[in-house]
């Protein structure tokens, strides 16, 4: 091996599903933090998000056409539930970016514990400012109950 080459390795990958199984999602990369936001929707639903891009970091499997969305206010974004067991699954723009991909985030409590429990939390003040709130050390794991 040449002192510029480098051994091949995988891409880190991480997994969820929904409660009953039927609509899975995977995010290959590293996952350098969740948002916890306190908007009117996210603090309701609950989620921890990790975002990429839909079909480049982040896809979702919906093999069994069970994914429904549901779309409010100015519509940018699309809140994907599963129609059977109704966990929140992902959210995912409306909007194509001018690269050509658009903005997608998976709902990390529906990947194992173990899996996640070491990514930072980012809190993002999305009810009136829209900005991060400063970091306080929080992980995943810190926050599951």
């Amino acid at each position: 091996m040449s002192e510029t080459s480098k051994p091949f390795s995988a891409p880190k990958i991480t997994r969820g599903s929904c409660l009953c199984g039927n609509v899975h999602w995977e995010f290959r990369g590293e996952i350098i933090d969740a948002t916890s936001c306190n908007c009117t929707a996210c603090r309701r639903y609950g989620v921890l998000w990790a975002y990429d891009y839909d079909g480049h970091g982040i896809s979702v499997e919906d093999t069994k056409g069970q994914l429904v969305g549901y779309q409010r206010g100015s519509n940018v974004l699309s809140f994907n539930f599963c129609k059977v067991c109704g966990n929140l699954v992902s959210w995912r723009g409306t909007v194509v970016q001018e690269d050509g991909r658009v903005r997608i985030a998976v709902n990390l409590r529906l990947a194992e514990p173990d899996d996640v429990a070491h990514i930072p939390v980012v809190r993002l003040e999305g009810l009136h400012s829209f900005k991060d709130l400063p970091m306080d050390g929080r992980t995943v794991g810190d926050i599951w109950y």
